[in-house]
């Protein structure tokens, strides 16, 4: 996709909001905005509807923060919920610090949002993103903030749109997926279409889910936490790890439609973006435990990143949702690269 300019449409926002959440009288929008672009997929351009959330100090500089592909907008308490998927990171004295800089997030975005794009890619992602901080008023923001799957659209946000872009930090997110972790996902979607297929969509969701915590989390905490022997329960042996997984399977399905993780997994593993593309000074974060984005995948990036960049090893027993578990040791690396926020406001 190519980086020239946007042309952006303003749709009235379906809600804005002004609250005092703290002694720095933060302010919270909530919205959707209308951004056009060509998806990577996609014959031609399309008006996208892109559900938002932009809160923080008034004027302070904008950090975008975006997280795996089960997140969304809101990365922090909001009106509409208690607490954010990274409430512990973001907020005011966090060390994402709202007092000090203002947060912009939106929902990913999925085909159907595309018109007739055949798939969704992170730089789909990357060029809604754009068009919104454009669209706000924004013109560039201090840094881009993604884990996982929000490191990759981070990655294409800085190749395709470098000139909105100040700095960059990602976390357990590379330029490519590796094929191992391909490999993986490439079950789980073929589970949900079987599912799909054969009228138990909830069900195979629900097992793609069970693969896919097998795959996020690290062996160690698995070892720790499940080593006990099985109990014959109903007939047969359960083994303690089953009751967690299942759970978790539960969980997925009561928040996320079968389609629309099709779309997002595949998003994953059709990324691809040429490090010597990002200019901007980065500092990655990798997890020695994490299958998914193994660390000698982070160790190429940096190497080929045109821009300075630094690589931070994080020990954790959590594996790539170390992301999601360790904040209390990613709060530190966080507040240093978004130092020079506070002379910016």
């Amino acid at each position: 996709m190519s980086a020239e300019p946007l042309t952006v449409i303003s749709l009235p926002e379906t809600v804005v909001s002004t609250a005092s959440r703290s002694a720095a009288d933060l302010t919270e929008q909530r919205g959707t905005r209308r951004v056009s672009f060509t998806p990577k997929y996609g014959s031609g351009a399309v008006d996208v509807d892109v559900h938002y959330l932009w809160c923080g100090a008034p004027h302070a500089p904008t950090v975008i923060v975006q997280g795996g592909i089960s997140a969304d907008r809101d990365v922090c308490t909001g009106r509409e919920r208690s607490s954010g998927w990274w409430q512990e990171l973001v907020g005011s004295g966090a060390a994402i610090d709202l007092d000090h800089c203002r947060v912009l997030s939106i929902d990913w975005l999925v085909p159907a949002d595309l018109g007739e794009a055949e798939s969704v890619s992170s730089e789909d992602q990357a060029a809604a993103l754009a068009a919104l901080v454009d669209e706000l008023g924004i013109g560039r923001v201090h840094a881009f903030v993604g884990s996982s799957y929000g490191a990759m659209t981070g990655l294409a946000f800085a190749a395709n749109h470098p000139d909105k872009l100040k700095s960059l930090i990602l976390i357990a997110g590379a330029h490519r997926p590796h094929p191992l972790s391909t490999a993986q996902r490439s079950i789980q979607r073929g589970i949900v279409r079987l599912g799909v297929d054969s009228g138990r969509t909830d069900e195979a969701l629900a097992l793609a889910r069970q693969l896919a915590m097998t795959t996020y989390r690290g062996s160690e905490e698995f070892s720790r936490r499940f080593a006990a022997g099985p109990e014959l329960r109903e007939g047969r042996f359960r083994f303690p790890v089953e009751d967690y997984l299942e759970h978790a399977g539960r969980r997925f399905v009561e928040r996320f439609e079968a389609e629309r993780f099709l779309a997002l997994s595949e998003s994953i593993d059709l990324h691809d973006v040429s490090p010597e593309r990002v200019c901007a000074p980065t500092t990655l974060v990798g997890f020695p435990s994490d299958r998914l984005v193994p660390l000698a995948d982070l160790c190429e990036l940096q190497r080929r990143l045109a821009g300075t960049a630094t690589l931070e090893v994080v020990e954790s027993p959590y594996g790539h949702d170390a992301f999601l578990k360790e904040t209390v040791q990613l709060a530190p690396v966080l507040r240093h690269a978004l130092n020079d926020c506070r002379g910016d406001h």
